[in-house]
């Protein structure tokens, strides 16, 4: 199955609330929904299989839903659902457990157990976003009670494997579209390990994890760090060692099953987005010297060499190209 979109625009505003209420309700699991929007509600769902974990992306104006007890015998798909908050907040409880989340937060609960929810809008009155991954509890090798413990607890997503599985899913809904058979299913591999070394992280249980799932989420934790650092000079091979606590060999041996080393994905990446900056109007002022030290490459001339081998052409050149002839001064 593709990835399916559902959206209120178009419907007549009276008949909206009801049509997305029925649409998010048989795409996920029954529950009580409301909300005092009248015809004034619009919601948007969004809908894709990733092998065997879905992913939801929801967007609506403030309303409560509830899952109780007799909802929950009635139909259980026995999931967990860990989701993303993007915009506007959510007051979650199940069990004891009760937090307010904001855009930046994740937080889990269970589809197995009953559970309330209320949203609210931004700041400035827009509708609440959020991102919700649906894990089978049969998947998840880590201990039923300290998961259980997470749930309606708030997880920050702004450090740690948490900041790394948000980025992979904001990607993953980005390029939902796009997703063939074959990708849709590695990528929820890698959203099911993510997912599980986030709780696993939370409740001390990475131990309980197999080898190679600890190997995928620490090259993840890798990649992000890299992403995050290229503007310092001071990164290399030995920084990113550091960083994680582990040798430099080891850090190799991660990436040896990749096409590239731990130094050429670091330059690939800064030469990529030098490549994005010299093509944007907003920066023609700035001299290619300056774009390249943005980016943690000091040497003009060793960057323009890196540049032409990257792409055939010189920093210079590429962006007379992208911008025309009134693109930058400074650099060849």
């Amino acid at each position: 199955m593709g990835y399916a979109e559902f959206d209120t625009a178009g419907l007549p505003p009276e008949h909206r609330f009801e049509w997305w209420r029925g649409i998010v309700e048989g795409g996920v699991a029954p529950t009580r929904i409301s909300s005092d929007c009248g015809a004034a509600f619009s919601g948007h769902a969004g809908f894709l299989l990733l092998g065997d974990v879905q992913v939801t992306t929801m967007a609506f104006s403030p309303l409560r839903s509830e899952r109780s007890a007799q909802l929950v015998r009635r139909s259980d798909p026995e999931t967990l659902e860990l989701a993303l908050i993007l915009e506007g907040s959510l007051h979650v409880a199940q069990d004891r457990n009760e937090t307010h989340l904001s855009a930046g937060d994740c937080a889990l609960w269970t589809s197995s157990r009953p559970y309330r929810g209320r949203t609210a809008g931004s700041a400035e009155g827009g509708r609440s976003r959020a991102v919700i991954l649906h894990l089978p509890h049969a998947l998840l090798p880590l201990p039923a009670k300290g998961v259980a413990e997470l749930c309606a607890r708030r997880i920050p997503a702004s450090s740690g494997l948490a900041r790394v599985f948000a980025g992979f899913l904001r990607s993953v809904v980005q390029e939902a579209a796009a997703l063939d058979e074959a990708g849709c299913r590695r990528l929820g591999a890698v959203s099911l390990d993510l997912a599980t070394g986030v709780l696993a992280e939370r409740i001390g249980a990475q131990e309980r994890l197999p080898a190679e799932t600890r190997h995928q989420l620490l090259l993840a934790s890798v990649d992000t760090f890299i992403d995050d650092n290229l503007a310092d000079p001071r990164l290399d091979v030995g920084a990113v060692a550091a960083r994680h606590g582990i040798s430099v060999r080891l850090l190799h041996h991660l990436f040896s099953g990749r096409t590239e080393t731990v130094s050429a994905s670091i330059r690939r990446r800064r030469l990529e987005r030098c490549l994005a900056d010299l093509g944007e109007p907003s920066l023609r002022s700035l001299p290619v010297h300056a774009v390249a030290a943005r980016w943690g490459l000091g040497s003009a001339a060793g960057f323009n060499r890196a540049f032409r081998a990257a792409y055939g052409i010189t920093p210079g050149e590429h962006r007379r190209l992208a911008l025309g002839p009134a693109g930058a001064p400074g650099g060849r």
